[in-house]
């Protein structure tokens, strides 16, 4: 008897491409999946909170374990915040400049490039601040805590800068037509971002020390060659929207 029920079910996975046929999946579904890992994987290797550790340590030295809790928390809270918002009123604000969609495409392309170029280079990200020797960017001096340090600097610009944002604003204008279905892919992706960075402040510690320098040398190198690609894909579509008959 169980043999045979064992025999129907793999049965009808065979028939169901993997998938029993009351897991089955529908195409809209498949469609939304596919739309939060493209875009998570673009800003992923955007956002990169990885590139931040070393900012959140300096910030949270001789902190307790709650006050560093409350900036890792304040930091990720700030990021879904800023995502969501150019998610949502990002196209308006093209609008309202006057600035065709085409144009901020090609703009974005070429910042998001010129970021994978320097990441691969080893140079960081360019629309983000300079570490100095001790961690902070800039001129920043003396660690800080509490939320206005936990946002400026170490979310923005530090966890996503201008070529974060200016992704989110595209990747929500590109969906426009087709409904809410990349607005809500880009809100989910925010929130998986938002727990990624949450859970690397907060183990800052064990993954430098297990990364070390050369190991996120080497995350930074691998990232910009997936953000470089991502760049020449959003170049391709400004110029097909600003030169639909030369493409």
């Amino acid at each position: 008897m169980a043999l045979c029920y064992h025999s129907a079910f793999i049965q009808d996975l065979i028939d169901n491409n993997g998938w029993p046929s009351n897991w089955r999946r529908t195409a809209y579904g498949d469609a939304m999946e596919t739309q939060i890992l493209t875009i998570f994987l673009a800003l992923v290797v955007l956002i990169n909170p990885f590139a931040a550790l070393s900012l959140f340590l300096d910030i949270t030295e001789g902190a307790t374990r709650a006050q560093a809790r409350k900036v890792a928390l304040t930091s990720a809270i700030t990021l879904f915040i800023t995502v969501a918002v150019f998610a949502v009123a990002g196209e308006m604000i093209l609008k309202v400049l006057g600035i065709s969609l085409g144009s901020f495409r090609i703009a974005g392309g070429l910042l998001v490039l010129l970021i994978a170029i320097g990441m691969m280079n080893g140079s960081g990200n360019i629309a983000k601040p300079q570490m100095n020797q001790k961690g902070k960017p800039g001129e920043l001096t003396g660690a800080s805590l509490g939320a206005a340090s936990a946002v400026v600097p170490l979310t923005i610009p530090m966890v996503i800068g201008p070529g974060g944002i200016s992704t989110v604003i595209i990747y929500a204008a590109n969906g426009h037509d087709a409904g809410y279905g990349n607005l809500l892919a880009i809100i989910a992706s925010g929130i998986i971002l938002s727990l990624i960075t949450y859970g690397s402040f907060m183990a800052a510690g064990q993954l430098s020390r297990f990364l070390g320098e050369t190991g996120l040398n080497v995350l930074n190198r691998v990232m910009g060659m997936l953000l470089a690609a991502v760049g020449i894909e959003i170049i391709v579509a400004g110029l097909k929207s600003v030169f639909p008959h030369l493409l």
